[in-house]
């Protein structure tokens, strides 16, 4: 069995155990504000893709710092992703099905975790951006110039071409570490919700 094979057994495993007697089953919302007058609504599935990952994710929301091991698989008919506190506790699992989205998750996490917020972000990382554009209302995501690698950014409406003006401003900052989406090194950036997160792909 290969390293990155014992990760994802293990983090499926945890779940099952984790999880039975202490969750709660939530069918959200396909759809999210990220700022004043800017919606984003789950794009569809990738047609595509087939593909299974384990990350380290580490996120920082106004100084509080969190982090955890996720496992996700994804397939032309669903997404899922586990995740798992560092010390094994297990967090959540959310399915989409391209239409409804589904989470099991920890009494542990409460009513403050959204998942559709959780998966919104990761395919605003990975996700083409004709889609993404296709399911934004009041706002676009650019891949502009920048130091990094490569660089997504979301515009609020009225910045088209990547300049910030009074009509737009910068929503969201993606920095990559290679040009493949999957293999890279990622830090997000929502400043007016004080949030980064950043996700390292487990070989």
């Amino acid at each position: 069995m290969t390293k990155h094979s014992l990760i994802r057994s293990l983090i499926l495993l945890w779940f099952v155990i984790g999880m039975s007697g202490c969750a709660q089953h939530l069918q959200r919302q396909t759809c999210m504000t990220l700022a004043t007058d800017l919606d984003y609504c789950l794009a569809p599935l990738l047609q595509n893709s087939q593909r299974s990952q384990s990350q380290r994710v580490n996120l920082e929301v106004d100084g509080k710092r969190h982090q955890l091991m996720s496992q996700l698989e994804l397939s032309p008919e669903q997404l899922t992703l586990v995740g798992l506190a560092p010390l094994g506790q297990a967090l959540f699992t959310l399915t989409f099905d391209g239409e409804q989205l589904n989470s099991e998750q920890s009494l542990l996490l409460g009513d403050q975790f959204k998942a559709e917020y959780l998966l919104g972000l990761l395919q605003l990382i990975y996700w083409p951006l004709d889609d993404l554009n296709r399911h934004l209302q009041g706002g676009v995501i650019t891949s502009p110039a920048c130091e990094a690698m490569m660089c997504r950014k979301l515009y609020a409406s009225g910045d088209i071409g990547g300049k910030t003006n009074d009509n737009g401003r910068e929503i969201v900052d993606i920095r990559y570490s290679k040009q493949s989406l999957w293999q890279a090194n990622i830090v997000l950036t929502l400043a007016q919700a004080k949030l980064t997160l950043k996700i390292t792909p487990i070989e």
